[in-house]
């Protein structure tokens, strides 16, 4: 097989323009036009001197050729320089940036461009969306405007439309980036003045028809129907969602390529059985671009997914390398010139990047595959396999994980996408007219969903589904090392049946039972605090396989890792200490697909949404919830301990503590002290220092062994406590580079005057407590 040239010509133009635009965006409107004017001088210099150097022999004209691509790039690139600069400029003009800094109380009138989304947040739910202003009222003038604005405010603008006209008032505070003019927080009940047009109002039928089609379904067929179909995953469960994120099937829960590709096919099929032919099929293929872009937004991200799905679609029908490059190249001059900030957009950059394998690896890949395979189901392994390994390190640095399982799932789930989206999308045209005729359209399409849900649900529970990977640069750089020598060696291994097929099998064997990390778990280990990020959630060992789990961090995938690895299956108890989402959050990580006996609980039901929402997650995997009791002991196995706190409060103390956001709840927290093979372990939640005076007051003798350090460390502590433990050993659960600026340097002082030897999560990663001849030891997954 001979390898088509590519044509490179057009690449440093594109990349000019990508960098120089997301250069522009942090420049201010004079810098980034005198930028712009001093790299078009040097491309006019440039192309002058190229084109006097036509005349001359060959090898002058291959120069002149190098010439004109740098010519080109320098031009492309100046007209990327200008164009962000001035739209950043465009969007700080004008007097909403001064009075968000003044964080004015102003009355807004503009255009509803984004769908409103709620959001649950850690004490009430919350709507996000974004508003166009045309007019600002603030400090007692009135001006017209054009200043992009997200509102965040409560859930009675979820009755406002995409497409409305609104007036409304609330404040005004300062955006983080530049593509906003600020953040309004919008006082509740906006006026509609002028409801959208009859084109929003008709992709809203549809929209609503396809979540209506999807109503009888099970949740996470209902939700992921409207997913494939327009992006709409909001009803999506966090452990369905952390499925999809672990199996690399995520990009199914938000408009992309292939979406178009689908939608785009289907009416060219419908098309030419109803005979229609030459530009007929193209008014129909353009007809059904702009169908899809209405229905699943005309957002950024939606029109960046089109575009590259017309690329994807265009090049690998073309068949050739060359032509698919160029016109990639052109898409993303294009769309990084009419919407600037997609530079910085990582979907953008995982867009192009699987985009680009597809063109330039399916194609050879497919044919190699189809030299002993049929072509359509070499085509089925040959794009979701070239995307998947372009994309695999800027999603490790991004993430921090490696999916294992991402080609296996990708492979197995792709054929039923397109039934259910081309079935969800008839069953919602059908649900505008008749809801019945909607709903066995709806049934229809949940047979496929079913299987897409079930393949990620499967594929997540292997234990090596996924790998965490560091973000540094060493480390980011050897992966992409490895994916270009897997790049440049699987052509001849896919022309190979046995050989492909010996791999494949070895492969999955490792993804069903991986080597892991040498030496982890430790042998003997009796607790492990697990690198959750900005939270906490241990694993503590009861022995015989079974583990009492203790919080369980912010995310699921994060503590379901963990668990993999430690080879947790039953899990006799899981203690909630409190309900902070950085405790609670996940929870479905830890009843994902294991057998959890019990969930014991603070006796402060506050936050209410995450006391809701663990109350929810125990109903639906059949799990008894309980409340802790001071002074309560119990004994699972090889660990015993004895309830220290929060002591008993009052009707009255009890609303007291729970209008304190923070305060409240964490001095709620569950402490426990607990003791295993003659070894004390101190567990003290976020516990602060009036929880922490009552345990002492308590007379509890607090000596132990091993000090898990209360809220991640922060300076908020009674040093008496700490010092009355005297523990030769403290663990801190804490983020990288968290906001709260954890552990603080007061209580780090307390413990070095301690004399304790201190363990963090954001240095050390898991930290284990092993057992080794009689005495505990620690070590860590970072060495």
């Amino acid at each position: 097989m001979t390898a088509e040239a590519l044509d490179l010509r057009l690449v440093p133009a594109a990349l000019a323009a990508w960098g120089l635009t997301a250069l522009g965006l942090g420049w201010s409107t004079g810098q980034a036009v005198l930028g712009a004017f001093v790299l078009l001088t040097a491309g006019v210099v440039l192309t002058r001197v190229a084109s006097r150097d036509r005349a001359r022999d060959g090898g002058a004209r291959r120069q002149s050729g190098s010439g004109m691509v740098a010519a080109l790039a320098l031009v492309v690139g100046a007209g990327a320089l200008g164009v962000s600069g001035l739209r950043a400029g465009t969007v700080q003009a004008g007097p909403v940036p001064g009075l968000a800094l003044q964080r004015a109380q102003v009355q807004v009138a503009g255009i509803v461009v984004g769908d409103p989304v709620r959001r649950d947040g850690q004490f009430a739910p919350y709507v996000l969306l974004r508003v166009d202003a045309t007019e600002v009222m603030g400090r007692g003038a009135l001006t017209d405007v054009r200043s992009p604005l997200l509102v965040i405010a409560d859930l009675s603008w979820l009755g406002v439309r995409l497409g409305d006209h609104i007036a409304a008032s609330g404040r005004l505070g300062p955006a983080q980036g530049r593509d906003l003019a600020g953040v309004l927080f919008g006082d509740p009940g906006p006026e509609v003045t002028q409801h959208a047009g009859r084109v929003h109002e008709g992709i809203g039928a549809v929209r609503d028809g396809v979540r209506e089609a999807a109503a009888p379904l099970p949740i996470a067929e209902r939700s992921l129907v409207p997913a494939l179909v327009d992006g709409d995953d909001a009803e999506m469960p966090d452990d369905v969602r952390g499925d999809f994120q672990t199996t690399g099937l995520t990009h199914l829960l938000a408009v992309s390529g292939s979406n178009l590709t689908l939608v785009l096919g289907f009416m060219l099929f419908v098309a030419r059985w109803c005979g229609v032919r030459a530009r007929g099929i193209a008014v129909v293929g353009l007809v059904s671009v702009v169908f899809f872009v209405l229905l699943a937004r005309p957002e950024p991200s939606v029109l960046r997914a089109a575009a590259m799905g017309v690329v994807a679609l265009a090049g690998l029908s073309a068949g050739g390398r060359r032509r698919g490059l160029r016109t990639l190249c052109v898409a993303v001059t294009v769309l990084v010139l009419l919407d600037p900030w997609l530079s910085r957009s990582v979907g953008f950059l995982l867009s192009t990047l699987a985009t680009g394998g597809i063109l330039l690896l399916a194609p050879r890949w497919r044919e190699a595959l189809a030299s002993w395979m049929p072509r359509m189901l070499a085509e089925a392994i040959a794009v979701p396999m070239s995307a998947q390994i372009v994309c695999t390190p800027a999603i490790a640095a991004i993430s921090g994980q490696v999916s294992l399982v991402a080609i296996v799932s990708n492979l197995l789930a792709a054929p039923a996408v397109g039934p259910t989206t081309v079935i969800g999308l008839v069953a919602g045209l059908a649900a505008v007219v008749d809801e019945r005729l909607g709903h066995v359209g709806g049934h229809l399409a949940g047979l496929p969903a079913w299987w897409i849900v079930t393949v990620a649900q499967r594929t997540a529970r292997l234990a090596g589904a996924s790998l965490a990977w560091p973000v540094g640069i060493l480390a980011i750089a050897a992966l992409t090392i490895v994916c270009a020598a897997v790049i440049v060696t699987l052509p001849r291994l896919l022309a190979h049946r046995r050989l492909f097929l010996a791999v494949a099998v070895l492969l999955l064997a490792m993804v069903v039972h991986p080597f892991g990390r040498i030496g982890w778990p430790p042998h003997g280990w009796v607790l492990v605090m697990c690198d959750v990020g900005q939270g906490d959630g241990m694993v503590l060992n009861a022995g015989h396989g079974v583990a009492v789990v203790v919080d369980t961090g912010p995310d699921p995938v994060l503590m379901d890792g963990c668990l993999d690895e430690l080879g947790t299956t039953t899990i006799a108890l899981v203690v909630l200490t409190h309900f902070h989402a950085d405790h609670v959050d996940g929870l479905p990580g830890v009843l994902r697909g294991r057998d959890v006996k019990e969930i014991e609980v603070s006796p402060l039901p506050m936050p209410s949404d995450r006391r809701h929402a663990v109350t929810a997650w125990a109903a639906a995997a059949h799990i008894p919830v309980s409340t802790a009791v001071p002074g309560e002991r119990r004994r699972i196995g090889a660990l015993s301990w004895t309830v220290l706190g929060p002591s008993t409060m009052s009707p009255s103390e009890t609303s007291a503590a729970s209008s304190e956001e923070g305060s409240g709840p964490n001095n709620a927290s569950i402490v426990m002290e607990l003791r295993t093979g003659g070894h004390e372990l101190l567990l003290t939640g976020d516990a602060e220092p009036e929880e922490q005076d009552d345990v002492i007051a308590s007379g509890a003798d607090l000596t132990t062994d091993v000090l898990k350090v209360p809220h991640h460390g922060s300076a908020n502590q009674d040093p008496h406590f700490v010092e009355d433990t005297h523990a030769p050993i403290a663990v801190i659960s804490v983020g990288a580079g968290n906001d709260y600026g954890h552990p603080s340097p007061e209580t780090l002082a307390v413990l070095r005057q301690l004399g304790a030897h201190v363990y963090r999560t954001d240095r050390d990663g898991d930290i284990a407590i092993v057992e080794r001849a009689g005495q505990l030891a620690v070590l860590t997954s970072k060495g």
